[in-house]
């Protein structure tokens, strides 16, 4: 007994709705995990940049010398305009939560919970610089509704060369916060 051809018809448009999801899926998701390696990329130099600002005692900002106690010319506020991205610099997008990327620059050698020493920040010592950001895995296919999420953290250490005057005290001429703490 033949079977016909005609009663094949519309089988192939039926394994194409079937698989169709399936490879968008998959496209989608290479899409997003280069732009999460992106945006991990940027915070990496990102991290370099505020180490290095940190351990000259130099913002990257220009008018950072006649500003240095001014919130928005502290090191980390100035690194963190260098963001490739307005997503990632203040967030508030489906991939990035809000508030973006932040910069928390801290002196590994103080003792937690205690305010750091001149000691802690003597040439030679360390400070590190962590740089997070909370991205959300395919927010922009599921939605609101399922929020598949993790944490891109990107780490510099680098020695002190030249101190700040005091980063302890708020009215100093420093020019980034710090964190006996860590809480980075």
């Amino acid at each position: 007994m033949r079977v016909s051809s005609t009663d094949e018809r519309g089988v192939a448009l039926i394994e194409f709705a079937l698989v169709l999801p399936l490879v968008l899926v998959l496209l989608l998701g290479m899409i997003d995990v280069g732009k999460a390696f992106n945006y991990w990329n940027d915070e990496t130099h990102l991290a370099n940049e505020a180490a290095r600002a940190v351990a000259v005692n130099n913002s990257p900002d220009p008018n950072w010398a006649a500003n240095k106690t001014t919130t928005a010319y502290k090191i980390n506020t100035a690194v963190k305009n260098q963001a490739d991205s307005a997503e990632l610099r203040s967030g508030g997008t489906h991939s990035i939560s809000t508030p973006g990327v932040s910069i928390c620059i801290w002196f590994p050698n103080a003792t937690r919970g205690v305010a750091p020493t001149s000691a802690a920040w003597a040439p030679g010592q360390p400070i590190q610089v962590v740089v997070k950001v909370q991205y959300n895995w395919l927010a922009y296919l599921v939605g609101q509704g399922l929020r598949a999420h993790s944490d891109l953290t990107a780490t510099s250490t680098m020695r002190i060369e030249q101190p700040p005057t005091n980063p302890t005290s708020p009215t100093s001429t420093d020019a980034y916060t710090t964190s006996a703490t860590n809480a980075c």
